[in-house]
């Protein structure tokens, strides 16, 4: 589940990334002495962001902002002037925009996004990138492929890595968390699918991991679409492995996050779906509305608010949400565009933002409820929290999804102390601080889940 603000009232380097950004520039030359990369740090709520900009000869220009997964994304209205180096990033929320002067080796300006400013000052060499040491890196000591294949009238994309040897081998297709992901799951600087998938690898299973609707080399709308068309493009991730030689079909299984721990149950309790066992990070086990009520509750709480603020988004976010469970949507989206009006002027959302949370995909969001496919769940299950989560908090799904789960024949819910929504160790689960984390997922998840999962689909 992705943090849940509805109206943005800080400023955010970037609240969307949308692929294919315009590569538009000016069309004058670029001077030499702006060409190449340069760097700065943007203040964002008291956390500094890093962030990378390159200037090319033919006068385009590109940015990096590492702990947002944006590598190399396009820029617009790039000028390159020494007394006026500006550009602005395409089709994203807020329309941000950089300009500055060029003074020596350094570049000082100001970063605009949503009516606000604040300084940065890029100075020349690329931005560093954020220590990760769990990153796996090749060679891998197994097979990676590029794959794809049809669900419905879209095409998606994805990457399967499989051990060495002829299997057959038991399989794993990795569902995201809410949201565009892309197949690595890249959030704050972090892969943690990417982990996940060699960590799998390695112990002898077949790993499928996808982009989403609308991102990477997947088509289709993510906004348009609802859950059963996700559970779809689930279910045709497990034809495709269950299809190929090397894969045991009798023993394809689901890895699902956040959302994906929503989705996962949806696709195993079908007739025929050949879905052999289900593992669940953080999956929510409580109807969508009720999480995003008390994620905003307690990260508000946890980032310093007042509790004015607080009891006045949740109010907000209670209104909202009881019109979509109630099928009002265009009442909820008149609602939502209401309230928007009536924050001052500088904290008003764009209507790209307004938009984007109240569409077919947001409605499935915040009014499923997963308890009747939890509770025909008879596979082997996997259910696991972090007891400082906030997203998904432990407190709020660990009950439920031991009840919900209790005629499983082999059902295992489990938290760890200590872990956030991305399962890293941290000291208050705030999703402000994902970024600054240096571990991708905690070693003991990864040996937990891996054991779990050798005692009961053996990968020989």
């Amino acid at each position: 589940m992705r943090p849940g603000r509805v109206i943005v009232t800080v400023l955010f380097v970037v609240a969307a990334l949308v692929a294919g950004c315009s590569g538009s520039t000016d069309e004058q030359s670029t001077p030499t002495a702006v060409l190449g990369a340069w760097h700065g740090e943007l203040a964002n709520g008291g956390q500094p962001v890093a962030i990378g900009v390159s200037f090319a000869e033919d006068g385009s220009a590109t940015i990096d902002i590492p702990l947002q997964g944006v590598r190399a994304a396009p820029l617009k209205d790039v000028r390159t002037e020494p007394d006026r180096v500006e550009f602005a990033m395409a089709d994203v929320p807020g329309d941000p925009r950089y300009s500055g002067t060029l003074d020596g080796d350094q570049i000082t300006g100001e970063w605009a996004q949503h009516g606000q400013t604040v300084p940065l000052v890029l100075s020349r060499g690329p931005v560093p990138a954020p220590a990760r040491p769990q990153e796996p890196a090749p060679p891998y000591p197994y097979r990676s492929e590029d794959v794809s294949y049809p669900s419905g009238d879209i095409t998606i994309a994805g990457t399967l890595t499989e051990p060495e040897g002829a299997g057959p081998f038991p399989a794993i297709l990795m569902i995201t968390g809410s949201g565009p992901q892309d197949r690595d799951e890249s959030l704050a600087g972090h892969r943690p699918f990417l982990l996940l998938a060699d960590t799998f690898t390695r112990a002898g299973y077949a790993v499928l991991r996808v982009d989403d609707r609308g991102v990477g080399g997947t088509g289709g709308d993510l906004d348009q679409a609802t859950y059963p068309i996700l559970a779809d493009d689930a279910a045709a991730g497990v034809d495709f492995l269950r299809a190929r030689p090397e894969i045991d079909p009798a023993r394809v299984g689901l890895f699902g996050h956040s959302e994906g721990g929503y989705l996962a149950p949806l696709v195993a309790t079908r007739p025929d779906s050949g879905v052999a066992f289900a593992v669940l990070m953080a999956g929510p086990s409580v109807v969508g509305a009720d999480i995003l009520i008390e994620q905003n509750k307690l990260t508000m709480a946890a980032e310093g608010a007042a509790q004015s603020d607080i009891d006045a988004q949740i109010d907000y976010l209670t209104q909202w949400t009881n019109l979509l469970r109630a099928g009002d949507t265009a009442g909820a989206k008149a609602f939502v565009e209401q309230h928007n009006q009536a924050q001052p002027e500088d904290q008003r959302a764009t209507q790209e933002a307004i938009d984007s949370f109240n569409t077919p995909y947001m409605t499935a969001l915040v009014t499923y409820d997963p308890k009747p496919a939890l509770e025909a769940m008879r596979i082997p299950v996997l259910a696991f929290f972090g007891g400082k989560d906030l997203q998904v908090p432990a407190a709020q799904n660990e009950g439920p999804m031991r009840a919900n789960l209790a005629g499983s024949p082999d059902a295992t819910v489990h938290s760890f102390p200590g872990l956030n929504h991305l399962m890293q160790p941290t000291e208050t689960g705030k999703p402000s601080e994902y970024s600054t984390i240096e571990t991708t997922v905690d070693p003991a998840v990864l040996t937990y889940v891996t054991d779990w999962l050798t005692q009961r689909v053996p990968p020989r």
